[in-house]
């Protein structure tokens, strides 16, 4: 009986490693899939559809910028970051991320802009907000007059931007990019990754050193090939 005992438990026990072995593959795919997906993931939490973009959609660096309107700290960086995009015009995209840090204030700036992007102006609203911040922003309150007069100049239709700017659609973008500051553990601004790595040490010769570090790795693959 002991002999029949050890003989089943023997088999049992291969059999169980034969299992192990057919399922393994199976296994090992299934946590490529997972670390795929996680991947994927931070992606996405970095770069949405309707993320503003400046620069060529299809660049092969892309910078991307976690921004609040009301920071004076991305003002002094938004000359730098242009001057970037007009070194590299082919090569080099920013994308734009919707952080708001100075609550009322940024929540109306950022509105505002979510507002121009659909109205095909974004850029020169950015920029007029960012010349005439202390217009706008000052003390820790929003001027919603002024603010809306200064994007009304740039091009801004203010009629059309009246319905728009509480819309479901607008609430929407501020609501999933607030979420993804929260999921990127964004903790000041402006925050930059560059082709999806943090810039750290943070600065702004980091930032065009680490953008020249890219592209000169782009074109070394595009000569190559």
């Amino acid at each position: 009986m002991y002999k029949n005992a050890t003989f089943i438990l023997a088999g049992a026990l291969m059999l169980i490693a034969i299992i192990v072995i057919v399922s393994r593959p199976s296994l090992l795919g299934m946590g490529a899939e997972a670390a795929s997906q996680d991947g994927a993931q931070v992606e996405n939490s970095l770069v949405r559809p309707h993320s503003p973009v400046l620069g060529p959609d299809d660049a092969p660096v892309t910078i991307v910028e976690f921004f609040d309107p009301a920071c004076e700290a991305c003002r002094a960086f938004y000359p730098l970051t242009k001057r970037i995009l007009d070194t590299y015009p082919d090569q080099v995209r920013l994308v734009v991320r919707y952080t708001p840090f100075h609550e009322e204030v940024s929540e109306t700036a950022i509105r505002v802009l979510e507002v121009a992007r659909r109205q095909d102006v974004f850029q020169p609203v950015l920029e007029a907000l960012l010349a005439r911040q202390s217009q706008w922003a000052a003390h820790g309150s929003v001027d919603e007059a002024a603010i809306m007069e200064i994007v009304s100049e740039a091009g801004l239709d203010r009629i059309a931007a009246e319905e728009q700017l509480t819309s479901p659609e607008v609430q929407a973008v501020f609501d999933q990019d607030r979420e993804d500051v929260e999921a990127n553990q964004i903790r000041q601004t402006p925050t930059f990754f560059v082709n999806g790595e943090l810039l750290a040490p943070f600065g702004m010769q980091e930032l065009v050193d680490a953008v020249k570090r890219e592209v000169a790795e782009v074109s070394g693959e595009e000569d190559a090939s």
